[in-house]
Order: C-alpha cells, then sequence, then structure tokens
C-alpha cells in the first residue's frame, strides 16, 4: 500500500501555466517513493522517477522549463536517492490507406500526426485519474484522448483489457474518437518512445498464458524491458496485451488485434517532449509503432473509434496467476479421466483374480 498525493502545476505561482500542464503524482512507501509525472508540454509523456527515500521532493524551475531549451529545469532532489528513471512519450500518430485490406503499413501513408503540434485541452482531474484530449489542425473533428491512473495497491481494472496492476506502476489508456480518417479504408499506428538513463527499454518480451478468463481470447502480455543482463527488482517496464477496442465501452465482440514492431534507437526525444529536455541530459533512446487492426479486421471509419492501454511501472512486472476457478476447473478435467482409469484398472484386476480362482485342476 502507497500512500498517494497529487499535486497539479507544482510550484506554479499563478492558477495555470500559459501553456501545457504538469502533474505529479508522489507514492510513499515504507522506504522509497515513487514520482510519476504526466506533461502536456509538448508531445504527452509518462516520466516514472524511483527514489530510495521516503522524503524525495519535486523542484521545477518553471521560467526555464516553460522555454523547453534547458536540461536540469525539472529535478528530484536529492538526487543522490534516483534508483531509476523511465519515460514514455507518446510521439506520433501514424494514417495509412489499406486499400488491399493487408493491414502491412509498409506504404500508402499520410503525413504523420506529431503529437508536440497538438493543441492539448487543460488535464482534467478526477482523484488519482488525470484525463488529456486533444487535436491536430488537420483533424476534421474527433480527438485523441490519453487517461493517465495511478494506484495505492494491487488491484486489477474493470474494464477491459483488465490489466493487473500494483502500487509499483500507473496506466495510461489511449483512444482516438470521432476523427474524420483521410481513406474509407484507414488504419492507424501509434509510436512510442521510451527513454531512459543507464537502463533503457530496449527488448519486448512476450509471456503466454492458457488462461484467458480476464481478457477472453488473448493469450499472452507483451512487455518492453531493458537489457537481459539487468535484473527486474530494479528497473522499469512497460506492459501491454496485444488487443485493441473499437467502442468507447469496450466488449469481448469489439476486440481487434495490435501488433507492434521491433524497438529500435532513436534519436533523443527531447525535441518532442519538454518534460524529457527538463529532466535528462544524455538520455537514450528506443522507439516503435503499435498497430491496430489485422488483414480482413473492420476499418478505423467503421466506428471512427479505437482504444489501446498500457501500463507503466518498476519492479517485476505483474503477472496473472490461475485463478481459483480456473485451478478447479482444471483439476476436475484432469484429476477425472485419471480416477477412472485408475478404478477401471482396479475392476479389471479384481475380476481377472476372481476368474483364475474359480478354474478347476487338471488331472
Amino acid at each position: 500500500m502507497a500512500a498517494l498525493s497529487v499535486e497539479l502545476n507544482p510550484g506554479w505561482p499563478s492558477p495555470l501555466p500559459p501553456v501545457g500542464d504538469l502533474l505529479h503524482v508522489r507514492a510513499v512507501g515504507d522506504n522509497d517513493t515513487l514520482h510519476f509525472l504526466f506533461c502536456s508540454l509538448g508531445a504527452p509523456t509518462l516520466l516514472l522517477v524511483h527514489t530510495n527515500s521516503s522524503s524525495s521532493t519535486l523542484e521545477v524551475d518553471w521560467t526555464q522549463f516553460l522555454t523547453r531549451k534547458v536540461s536540469g529545469s525539472l529535478r528530484v532532489e536529492p538526487e543522490s536517492s534516483i534508483l531509476q528513471s523511465n519515460a514514455i512519450v507518446f510521439s506520433r500518430l501514424l494514417e495509412y490507406d489499406d486499400v488491399n485490406n493487408t493491414a502491412n503499413p509498409t506504404s500508402d501513408f499520410f503525413p504523420p500526426y506529431d503529437l508536440r503540434d497538438f493543441t492539448w485541452a487543460r488535464l482534467n482531474l478526477s482523484g488519482a485519474s488525470a484525463l488529456l484530449c486533444g487535436a491536430a489542425a488537420t483533424f476534421a473533428n474527433g480527438s485523441l484522448c490519453l487517461k493517465l491512473t495511478v494506484f495505492d495497491s494491487e488491484g486489477r481494472d474493470q474494464i477491459l483489457p483488465r490489466l493487473l496492476h500494483s502500487a509499483n506502476s500507473s496506466q495510461v489508456e489511449v483512444w482516438l474518437d470521432g476523427v474524420l480518417p483521410q481513406a474509407t479504408r484507414s488504419r492507424f499506428l501509434l509510436e512510442l518512445q521510451a527513454v531512459g538513463g543507464a537502463y533503457p527499454l530496449s527488448r519486448v518480451e512476450v509471456q503466454r498464458s492458457i488462461d484467458d478468463e480476464f481478457t477472453p481470447s488473448i493469450f499472452k502480455v507483451l512487455q518492453w524491458l531493458p537489457p537481459l543482463n539487468r535484473t527486474y527488482g530494479g528497473s522499469g517496464f512497460l506492459q501491454w496485451k496485444p488487443v485493441s477496442y473499437r467502442q468507447f465501452s469496450p466488449v469481448v465482440e469489439d476486440g481487434t488485434p495490435a501488433q507492434h514492431s521491433p524497438p529500435r534507437p532513436q534519436s533523443c526525444a527531447e525535441e518532442s517532449s519538454g518534460l524529457i529536455r527538463a529532466f535528462y541530459a544524455e538520455p537514450e533512446t528506443f522507439g516503435l509503432n503499435v498497430s491496430f487492426g489485422l488483414a480482413g479486421e473492420p476499418f478505423y471509419n467503421s466506428t471512427r473509434f479505437f482504444s489501446w492501454t498500457v501500463l507503466l511501472g518498476v519492479g517485476l512486472p505483474p503477472m496473472d496467476s490461475f485463478s481459483p476457478a480456473v485451478l478447479i476447473m482444471m483439476a476436475v478435467g484432469l484429476g477425472t479421466p485419471m480416477i477412472l482409469l485408475l478404478l477401471g484398472g482396479v475392476c479389471v484386476c479384481i475380476r481377472k483374480r476372481a476368474s483364475a480362482s474359480s478354474y478347476e485342476p487338471i488331472n
């Protein structure tokens, strides 16, 4: 259990900064602190800083921070208490015309939507959640929204894909709603950049399971992780299930696969994100794209909506275990045949013994 405190634009003297918002959620444990920073100055960015002190604090030089030109204008103090940090930048939205319905995004791309150029509304806070919505100048209508939720304990989201979370993680739900596509067969991709210091997220690992109780028909979880030589215990992770949904209130029938490209080194995300520029001096950046829909799946135009959910955290990624209901079903399914086989063997042995004892000796 972590004690959460939420502060919007910490240290800013007047009600609102002239542009962009900075949300600071501080999760304090017994011997450490997690600082979740969600910023709309430039491309939307979520930064997670883990310290070994329960009294670490955030310091912002707003004059320098708003210029988006100076590293060090946002700091977590004492700096020596920082164990690790990772950030996710939602950098670009890509649209392509899938004329042949192959869901192969290699050509026919329209000019990309650079999220640093979006007009972002003010953050809308509700407890430990924050909603950010914005639009591009070239959007005919509609918006792109990101909803951040931070948790104080372990649990599970009640909305599909029902990701398992802990107090060491935060969840971002992304949705594109009502945007008029540039073609009737348009599909979309979302570009993400993972930014870190010594241990950036650089590889994607697949965890498979036979249990799809909470996300029916989805039997795997994807995890964007640091290099193999870095243990999970003190490192960050990004986790998601490879599914998106075509309706705001998702049901299983509205699910559509989400695929990802391999992570690749990229130029630093400082130009896209004011938060990255302010916190990091020389970070490493890896990027990947997440595409929505397979060949034969409905196009974006069918509902003009898609949503996708991702989890950013530190330590061991949350992993589903078999629920009691599934364990009982497995025990019944596997145990009953074994019991019947055992009873059958006993019956056969008894009948053989009975038959052998009934024979008369031959003179």
